[in-house]
């Protein structure tokens, strides 16, 4: 199938926004960085795994063959990007009192809970680092046996001295990143830039992750994961990979480093990277008390899907600002998207197609045309989102106009396909009866229970019966 107008995404690598062109016709390999799974999932791992949920969605829309492989990092994630401190696994396994396999297992199982609530569909291959040991191990030989490790008493490490062009996706220049940097953080370790490919178990700790190697007992390092693993399901060349910005110095540098030193071929043509999600302007934090998962956006009466909506209102390569405000305004518009649609869609089953007049079919080819070229350019979900709403707005039959909200949500993922016809629709509860459920639910986590019973019957004087579940709360109209 050719398509004319081509997908249009900007490549880390060139700092250019470029025509996508795979490598092998209409097939593609999408790899995308995934959890490391000894924490619960946050509304900003969220924000990351929508928009690769929309890139693959989009793919697939304009008729690639899309293979899509996450990897699930249980082992091998330290602490510090530099080698040192403690597996995050191992970790949470003693702050949990449980085994570092029990602790991946949970975390994993929530990572995956939490997706399924936002709409975002499940990857094709889903491997995890500790399944693939041994592919990990051959290729660390290969390496060795090339020339390009060396082994002291922590483990094997890559000399990136050694690869030609280290650091060119971040841009920077590996003769000028280490003149005058202290190389301390690993006894042995050469250069500031080198990164461990194989760590050794040390002598009198006990870990619940550890394999026999060529080198001693021990575990992967970070990094080889993916290499390793992308090249066993989508060859030695990827077209497209995805990850956070905070994955371009360190991570994805030292994948493009430890794979095409192996291979000697390209290592991924298309890099794509999504930017942070801040909370009211700052960064997310424990600390600062504003650090949240889907279960806080729920337990405040938020639809999981009305987050999905609010962050494709911002494009993935520019900061997210959460803020309660914004997301109460998504979700205002996000039910005033299915209320449409239920109105439209029963429309749609009492009535038959006419024939369109060439005013109204010039006018729904423009509106399907404006849709398709801004979500092509560079998955622009802003003006798709304003497309959606001009088609709601136009005055084309209903019948196109259903069709063509169909062909967005098909890419968006916001599940109006599913949404039932007005007959049958559920009418949303208003706004001021949320934000009165909000307050409540905010009340009651502060313990301020006398309030919080002034807020509910404040609700209950408004027609609404409060029903109290263990995780939620949620009303219904008298």
């Amino acid at each position: 199938m050719q398509i004319k107008n081509t997908l249009r995404l900007y490549n880390t690598l060139t700092r250019e926004i470029e025509d996508f062109v795979p490598g092998n016709d209409r097939k593609v390999g999408v790899y995308a960085c995934g959890p490391t799974v000894y924490d619960y999932t946050h509304i900003g791992h969220i924000r990351k795994y929508v928009f690769d949920d929309v890139l693959v969605r989009l793919l697939r829309y304009l008729a690639y063959d899309v293979t899509h492989v996450m990897n699930i990092t249980d082992v091998g994630h330290l602490v510090s990007d530099a080698d040192t401190g403690e597996d995050k696994l191992e970790k949470g396994a003693r702050r949990e009192g449980k085994t570092a396999w029990d602790v991946a297992k949970f975390y994993e199982d929530y990572f995956f809970k939490t997706m399924d609530q936002v709409l975002v569909s499940r990857p094709d291959v889903i491997c995890r680092a500790t399944e693939y040991i041994p592919e990990q191990i051959s290729l660390i030989q290969k390496l060795e046996a090339l020339g390009f490790t060396y082994t002291i008493s922590d483990g094997v490490y890559f000399d990136s001295t050694k690869f030609a062009n280290y650091g060119k996706l971040a841009g920077f220049i590996p003769e000028k990143q280490l003149a005058g940097a202290r190389v301390e953080q690993v006894a042995g370790k050469k250069h500031a830039t080198d990164f461990a490919l194989w760590k050794l178990t040390s002598a009198g700790i006990k870990r619940d992750m550890e394999w026999e190697s060529p080198w001693g007992k021990g575990f992967p390092g970070w990094h080889i994961e993916c290499s390793a693993m992308s090249m066993k399901f989508l060859g030695d060349t990827i077209d497209i990979h995805t990850g956070g910005i905070d994955h371009i110095p360190i991570h994805h540098t030292n994948e493009i480093a430890q794979s095409e030193a192996a291979t000697g071929k390209q290592f991924v043509k298309y890099w794509i990277h999504h930017n942070f999600l801040l909370v009211n302007g700052t960064k997310m934090s424990k600390s600062l008390d504003n650090y949240y998962t889907l279960e806080d956006i729920v337990k405040r009466s938020f639809m999981p899907v009305a987050l999905r909506y609010l962050f494709l209102q911002t494009h993935y390569r520019q900061e997210s600002n959460f803020t309660w405000e914004a997301l109460d305004a998504a979700q205002t518009a996000y039910r005033e998207l299915k209320s449409q649609v239920a109105v439209i869609k029963t429309q749609v089953e009492k009535g038959e197609r006419q024939s369109l007049s060439e005013e109204k079919l010039v006018k729904v080819n423009n509106l399907r045309k404006e849709f398709k070229d801004v979500i092509r350019m560079d998955l622009n979900t802003p003006q798709t989102l304003a497309c959606v709403w001009q088609i709601l707005k136009s005055n084309v039959p209903v019948i196109d106009k259903y069709e063509l909200l169909m062909i967005c949500d098909e890419i968006l993922g916001l599940g109006l396909l599913e949404v039932a016809s007005a007959s049958s629709y559920i009418e949303p509860i208003p706004g001021e009866i949320e934000k009165l459920l909000r307050l409540r639910s905010q009340l009651r986590s502060e313990k301020k229970f006398n309030e919080a019973d002034r807020v509910r019957k404040d609700i209950e004087n408004k027609g609404y019966t409060v029903i109290d579940e263990p995780e939620s709360s949620s009303v219904k109209k008298n």
